[in-house]
């Protein structure tokens, strides 16, 4: 488990994290979410002790970074692949992990297994793609078989097989019991891939919550109807008081009511229905209305995109 309490950080003048406090709870992916310059990265750091808080505490299973004996062996993390000695291999790399921490060298071969990496483990690290990058990055986290994991963008660079690969293997690791937090971009694989979430802006907390009820608290949810008798179901519709928020040939987008209630009034009034689809927001829909008022550096076309979203700012 990851505790944060009134988790501050400055920079000179700048206030890069603001009385965060949030939980990460084992048995689940949670995603860690926020627009750019939010303070996602610097929160990651001084959770493991790279930055440390101007004030606060963030504490792993109860104890400060600083205080954990062979800390791989508790939390493993993925936040820069590229910071690998260029003239390493793969597997001296992970050897030099593992003497450090007090791991036998067989966890080396297993982690490199693991991530796929075994044929070119004696490869120089300064010769990966971005891609195999990160899965080094991932071995290097695992070695410890930890029971809290931290990753920043870990599809970055990832082939589409390589994002399905880590989407599930995160999956699993929290399904193990462990815990699991990723901070991503790639806001339709969060939604794939997280349960929970905590979203941050201006390093502040913005919510912390179900993915499902983030994305049901931008109130974007709707049924999709389609039926040759689209006019005389919209007049029905008004007759209900239902709003009916587009019109187009055979298809009616309604909100504000259930798929129940439609199919009940088509039954009622013998009309024909083709498609019955209640519809949610995406993750990204609700991210850009419920964080719209902590972008840093709004552009152009930023705003112009919220306009026509509807979204007030």
């Amino acid at each position: 488990m990851i505790e944060a309490r009134g988790l501050t950080k400055r920079y000179g003048q700048k206030l890069a994290v603001d009385d965060l406090s949030f939980t990460v709870k084992p048995g689940h992916v949670t995603g860690f979410l926020g627009p750019n310059g939010a303070g996602k990265s610097t929160t990651m750091r001084m959770v493991l002790g790279l930055d440390n808080p101007t004030a606060g505490d963030v504490r792993i299973n109860g104890k400060r970074y600083h205080e954990l004996k062979n800390p791989l062996r508790t939390v493993g993390a993925l936040l820069d692949a590229k910071w690998v000695h260029p003239n390493r291999t793969a597997r001296a790399h992970l050897r030099w992990m593992a003497r450090s921490n007090g791991i036998g060298m067989k966890r080396v071969d297993e982690v490199l297994e693991q991530v796929g990496l075994a044929d070119v483990a004696r490869r120089k690290a300064g010769g990966f793609s971005l891609g195999m990058s990160q899965r080094l990055g991932i071995a290097t986290a695992l070695l410890g078989d930890p029971e809290v994991l931290l990753f920043d963008e870990p599809v970055n660079g990832l082939d589409p097989e390589g994002i399905h690969w880590i989407r599930r293997f995160m999956q699993g690791l929290a399904a193990e019991g462990r815990t699991v937090f990723v901070s991503s971009h790639l806001l339709s694989e969060m939604s794939l891939t997280a349960e929970e979430l905590v979203v941050v802006g201006r390093g502040k907390l913005i919510a912390q919550c179900s993915t499902a009820e983030f994305v049901d608290s931008a109130g974007s949810s709707s049924v999709l109807v389609r039926t040759p008798e689209a006019p005389q179901l919209k007049r029905l519709l008004a007759d209900e008081q239902i709003t009916v928020r587009t019109a187009a040939d055979d298809r009616l987008v309604l909100d504000g009511v259930t798929t129940e209630r439609i199919g009940e009034i088509a039954a009622q009034h013998r009309i024909v229905l083709h498609e019955l689809t209640a519809q949610r927001g995406s993750l990204e829909d609700a991210f850009m209305q419920l964080t719209s008022d902590a972008v840093e550096y709004p552009t152009a076309l930023g705003e112009a995109e919220l306009t026509a979203q509807g979204v007030a700012r």
